[in-house]
Parts: C-alpha cells; sequence; structure tokens
C-alpha cells in the first residue's frame, strides 16, 4: 500500500505544479477523512484499527485524484464516509468489499453534485514553450475536459482549443490540460505503473487489456467513418491510464488468474468506450471498473485451473 501511495505522489506533485495548491488541499482533507473515517467505523463494528497499514490513505489519494481540482472542500469528505463506511466496512472490511472504494466514493460524489462534479475544471496554471515550438496552438482558453468538448462541441471545437499535432500528444501525456486531480499526467502515471510492474505488486495483463480495448474501439468506432478515430488521444484523454493502472489492478475487486484478468480488462475497455460515446457523461471509465467488479469472482470460477489427481494404483 506504502509503496503504491509512493507511486502516486509524482502525478500528486505535479498536479499542485499545474492546478495549483488547492489540489494538496483536497489530496489531504480526502487522506485524513479516509482515516479517520476508518479508525471510527473500525472502532463502532469492534474491528481491530488498521489505519497503519495504509489502504485507507491509498483510497484517500485515490479519491481526490478522480474529482476535479476547483469543488468544494466538503465534496472529499463525504467521498470518504462512502467509500470506506458504506463501501468497505459494512460489507465486511479490507479484503470483503466487491466495489472499488475509490470509485464507489466518486460514483456517489458524481450521482449527488452533477454540477461540481462535471464544471469544476480549471485551466492549467503555466504555459510550456515546447507546445508553441511543435505547433501544435495548445493554449490554456477552456475549463472543460478534452472529452467534455470533443463529445458536447464536436472534434471542430476540440481542435480549437486544444490544438492539433505532436504538441497536442505532447501535453496530454505530460499532463498539461484540464482534468481531475491525478489523472491529467500520463507520463507521471506511466511511470508509477511501471515501477509497480518491475516489483511484481501488479501484472501486465489487466492495464494492457484495457488500455489497449479503448484504443481498438476507438480507433473503429471514434471517427466520423469506421476506423478513422484516434486512439492515442482517447488513451491519453480522460482518466483511462488512472483507472487502467491503479483502479482496475485493486487487489480485492480484480480477478488473480490470467486469463481472467485479461477478460476482465477487454470488459472494462468494452464499456468504458461505450459510456463514452453513448452515455450521458463524457467519462465511463470509473462505472466500467464498477461494472466489472462483481465479475471478477465469477471470472476467477469459470477459468478456475482444473485439479489433476495422481492414478491410483499405478506408476506416477
Amino acid at each position: 500500500m506504502w509503496t503504491v501511495l509512493a507511486c502516486l505522489m509524482p502525478p500528486l506533485i505535479l498536479s499542485v505544479f499545474i492546478f495549483g495548491i488547492q489540489t494538496l488541499i483536497i489530496t489531504a482533507v480526502s487522506v485524513i477523512s479516509c482515516v479517520l473515517v476508518e479508525a471510527v467505523s473500525q472502532k463502532a463494528l469492534g474491528r481491530p484499527i488498521t489505519i497503519r497499514d495504509g489502504s485507507a490513505a491509498l483510497t484517500g489519494v485515490l479519491i481526490a485524484f478522480v474529482i476535479p481540482p476547483g469543488v468544494s472542500y466538503l465534496l472529499p469528505v463525504l467521498g470518504a464516509v462512502m467509500a470506506i463506511y458504506i463501501g468497505k466496512h459494512l460489507l465486511g472490511g479490507i479484503g470483503y468489499n466487491i466495489f472499488n472504494p475509490a470509485l464507489l466514493g466518486r460514483a456517489f460524489l458524481l450521482a449527488t453534485f452533477p454540477v461540481a462534479m462535471t464544471s469544476a475544471w480549471l485551466p492549467p496554471l503555466h504555459d510550456l514553450a515546447i507546445f508553441s515550438y511543435l505547433g501544435s496552438g495548445v493554449d490554456a482558453v477552456t475549463a472543460a475536459t478534452p472529452l467534455a468538448v470533443m463529445k458536447e462541441q464536436g472534434m471542430a471545437a476540440f481542435t480549437q482549443a486544444f490544438g492539433s499535432g505532436a504538441g497536442l500528444y505532447t501535453s496530454f501525456f505530460l499532463g498539461w490540460r484540464p482534468g481531475c486531480i491525478g489523472e491529467t499526467s500520463g507520463c507521471m502515471i506511466v511511470l508509477g505503473g511501471l515501477y509497480m510492474l518491475y516489483r511484481g505488486y501488479i501484472t501486465w495483463h489487466i492495464p494492457v487489456s484495457v488500455l489497449g480495448t479503448i484504443a481498438l474501439l476507438s480507433w473503429i468506432f471514434g471517427g466520423e467513418a469506421l476506423c478513422s478515430g484516434d486512439p492515442l488521444l482517447a488513451v491519453l484523454s480522460g482518466g483511462a491510464l488512472l483507472g487502467a493502472f491503479y483502479m482496475a489492478n485493486d487487489y480485492v475487486t480484480s480477478p488473480t488468474n490470467k486469463t481472467s484478468q485479461l477478460i476482465y480488462g477487454v470488459g472494462i475497455g468494452a464499456l468504458t468506450v461505450l459510456i463514452r460515446m453513448k452515455g450521458g457523461y463524457p467519462e465511463g471509465i470509473c462505472y466500467a471498473i464498477l461494472l466489472m467488479n462483481p465479475l471478477s469472482s465469477v471470472l476467477d470460477s469459470f477459468f478456475k485451473p482444473k485439479r489433476f489427481a495422481p492414478p491410483v494404483g499405478g506408476d506416477k
């Protein structure tokens, strides 16, 4: 848990530089709220207090990472109550929750405060000269997220707001775009994910299947004609990278069998693209993961390796 938290610190630091100190305050409020709710819940339910294991702090960081940087400080507090008390401890505590607690908290906030959760975006505070050099035309003139502009106003408005070319991909990969606190910097998210892969905390099956499916289906169906979409833009926009590396790989709510993980990831990717294209919200990975969470144990049971008993009375 603490290693994963350490991997999330570079995106947080960059977010503070891009959006301002309020992102650090929101994250601190979220972490403190989750730890306090964890301790109070365990005390009230007669369970050992385990706030030192880092799970509550990690949930707090992830809740902050999936909410806009301009929301009221009350929202992460309410999200912590939903995630920790209802989504985690009322379902049996750590190791027994069906849904990812952080995403359950976000879904609750999105349903309860839809205006704040879909409009409290902030433009980057700083411009980078590299974008002009690359000829992207990137200019922080809008505080709407790229997916929202693309879905509600079309690609012409998207190009006018965010530009095009190599500079567009560079700015999105580095994090210079409106979005949730921890989802904008693809570079920092991928670096942390690669480190977790190197340490063996996660495997490649879920992130590759999630991102590969999003890229493939966005290329096929995401353009004006078949096979004319932009797969790289689909992966770099929104919370696809954060969800693939940090949310979908939650130990409790994801499958353990490798085949199950691949199918699980494909399901998340397909649902993400479906919600992005046909749903009411421009981003879909939160609900996609939550919808696939209950199926993880089913997939593991279905693809459980068969046991072969040794022969009776014969040669081994």
